[in-house]
């Protein structure tokens, strides 16, 4: 092996741009193409917005405007705006900002000086105006680099900052931004910031009783053991509530940032709920009794936090403020105080609360002997586990590439031999099913135990006791793009939605698209996800192409299935609306309401037309006529 020659000319200094497009996860997480809440072009969106919000706690500006066209990103704030004089300077020179003056931006999120800059190297263009006092600067950028320096000018705009940003599309392959995601960040922003009117795309966002509010959106009345408990105090508030469903829910922030993956902050609530309804009622229920089926939302206000990424996702701090009390003091005390006064004035809410309780303690030992039996084969079944080809690297793991962690679940095993021979090792795991799952509506979790398949694909999660250890980031059902792979994917569905819902409602379900068909010459071969592609893809080639329809996962080579679960893979992310709850819509699909059901598909029925079949035919015949 030759000798790598490690000298002088091997050490390299980049410039904060260079650095930034060379190593984007360290700034923005995962890059994406959109399909995932987490996606890098949302983070931008979240950084450019962060500095907006800043402005609005700091008293300045009650109005933010924001436009998502196609790629094309439009945030106009009416805060103080940037100071003319460095315009330039806080878009483009890493480490500046006006955050790191504890006085001007007490408890900000922007911290660092590096938001900003990330967005702008992370753009193929960037503008940014500043305006300030009657006058405003305006500057432009491609991928970070300044290309128009604009001279101060007189305005008659109010003060104010406004950016203008496209996703580099080398960067981010085949982006595009679900408007659903980004109401979802504008609501919780929204929630966090009363009296702050946000106006995305035409519609206003606005909030009165914040985290109340945010609970009430995120929740179906009917389903609610009592009312929302809504708590407030200096840098904390609280929302609380038990509901019908599994698992527990929770929605926590940090200086309006929403840290999805939790941190200091939302462990010491879980053990500050706990610990006061232990002490109300004097009895030592077991924790996982009380936290069962709640759902809650906990936002607090630190001074120089410290979170695990540049992302902000996970808070890691232990302390309110330099010189404050820990995190895990500062809630534990609110939470005794504020949550037992609550109880006591509100007895019928307390008794609603107990029955809660000890329903899922009653729950909980009606299936402890099947749960222990399930446990210990799925133990055995782990040391050779034939369903499961698992990945070296995990979501639990503190490791660079957690985010790109993917379980595929496939159906048969000639998919799961297909993917498992072109899959990354390193982060793609497959879980193969023998065939169509249970429909597990209205089943209680029993069956999850019972059913040695549910069981086994609970513990590859590692979900049996919350999200908290997940194994992968992405869990993807990949079925056949017909009626049996459709109804598969239902079935499933249906038992993440049943006893898993904070997984779908965490972003991490998705659904794998597949190309239906490959159309080909003997220099270019194009795959078509809809008839429309392949129209299209016909038109391109001309002269009569080679048309392939894939009718399964497993027709599709090993080779070329590496082509769609690699960086260019197309997922289509489960969303649940808001409009309709996950009971009514299990009811509706996966009940026994079989006359509604067909009647929705006759209304909805639609005859697929082969159009280019249609059109060859049509001149076949004209040509034999002439």
């Amino acid at each position: 092996m030759a000798e790598i020659d490690y000298s002088d000319d091997s050490i390299r200094s980049l410039d904060w741009k260079e650095h930034i497009r060379l190593r984007p996860g360290m700034y923005i997480g995962k890059l994406g193409d959109g399909s995932a809440y987490d996606d890098g072009i949302y983070v931008l969106l979240k950084e450019i917005l962060d500095n907006s919000i800043d402005e609005f706690v700091m008293g300045s500006g009650r109005t933010i405007e924001v436009t998502v066209s196609d790629k094309k990103v439009s945030i106009r704030d009416y805060g103080r705006g940037i100071p003319l004089g460095k315009v330039i300077d806080c878009v483009s020179k890493i480490n500046t900002g006006g955050k790191y003056d504890s006085k001007a931006f007490q408890k900000s999120v922007g911290l660092n000086g590096v938001g900003t800059k990330a967005v702008n190297a992370l753009s193929s263009s960037f503008t940014v105006q500043s305006y300030r006092d009657g006058r405003t600067k305006k500057a432009e950028f491609e991928q970070g680099v300044l290309v128009n320096d604009l001279p101060e000018t007189e305005s008659t705009q109010r003060n104010g900052t406004a950016v203008v940003f496209y996703a580099d599309e080398t960067i981010f392959r085949n982006y595009h931004y679900i408007p659903e995601f980004v109401e979802s960040m504008i609501w919780n922003y929204v929630f966090l910031n009363s009296g702050l009117t946000i106006n995305f795309n035409g519609t206003k966002f606005f909030s009165e009783r914040g985290l109340y509010d945010l609970l009430t959106r995120n929740t179906e009345a009917e389903t609610l053991r009592y009312p929302i408990i809504h708590l407030k105090g200096e840098d904390i508030e609280v929302a609380m509530t038990h509901g019908q469903q599994y698992g527990e829910e929770y929605y926590s922030f940090v200086n309006g940032q929403h840290t999805t993956q939790g941190g200091t902050h939302q462990a010491a609530f879980r053990e500050a709920v706990v610990k006061t309804i232990r002490e109300f009622y004097k009895k030592e229920f077991d924790a996982s009794d009380v936290r069962a089926s709640i759902v809650s939302a906990i936002s607090i206000r630190v001074q120089e936090p410290v979170f695990e990424s540049q992302t902000k996702t996970k808070l890691g701090s232990q302390n309110i403020a330099p010189d404050g009390p820990s995190v895990r003091t500062f809630i534990n005390d609110f939470i005794k105080k504020e949550l037992d006064d609550y109880l006591h004035k509100h007895p019928a809410d307390a008794d609603a609360l107990l029955k809660r309780i000890l329903q899922s303690e009653r729950e909980r030992k009606d299936i402890a002997g099947i749960k222990k039996l399930a446990n210990e084969r799925a133990k055995k079944a782990s040391l050779h586990n034939k369903k499961l080809r698992d990945c070296k690297i995990h979501f639990d793991d503190n490791h660079e590439r957690k985010q790109d962690t993917t379980l595929f679940i496939t159906e048969g095993d000639s998919a799961s031999g297909s993917i498992t021979k072109s899959r990354d090792v390193m982060t793609q795991a497959v879980f193969s099913l023998k065939g169509k799952p249970l429909n597990c509506f209205g089943l209680t979790k029993k069956v999850v135990y019972e059913n040695e398949e549910f069981n086994l694909l609970q513990h590859a999660l590692n979900i049996e006791d919350g999200l908290d250890n997940l194994r992968y980031n992405n869990i993807v059902f990949a079925t056949d793009a017909d009626v049996d792979g459709m109804h598969i994917r239902l079935l499933l569905m249906t038992f993440f939605l049943q006893f898993f819902p904070d997984l779908v409602k965490a972003g991490h379900v998705s659904i794998l698209q597949t190309p239906l068909f490959r159309v080909r010459n003997k220099k270019e071969t194009i795959y078509c996800y809809s008839d429309e592609e392949r129209q299209r893809a016909i038109h391109k080639l001309g002269n009569k192409p080679e048309i392939t329809r894939f009718k399964g996962l497993g027709e599709i080579s090993p080779e070329e299935f590496g082509l769609f679960i690699g960086a260019d893979i197309r997922l289509d992310p489960v969303i649940l609306s808001k409009e309709q709850g996950i009971k009514s819509l299990l009811e509706y699909y996966m009940g026994k309401n079989t006359p509604d059901r067909q009647q929705h598909i006759i209304q909805n029925l639609r005859v697929e037309v082969d159009v280019i079949a249609e059109e060859q035919e049509a001149a076949a015949l004209l040509a034999e006529v002439s």
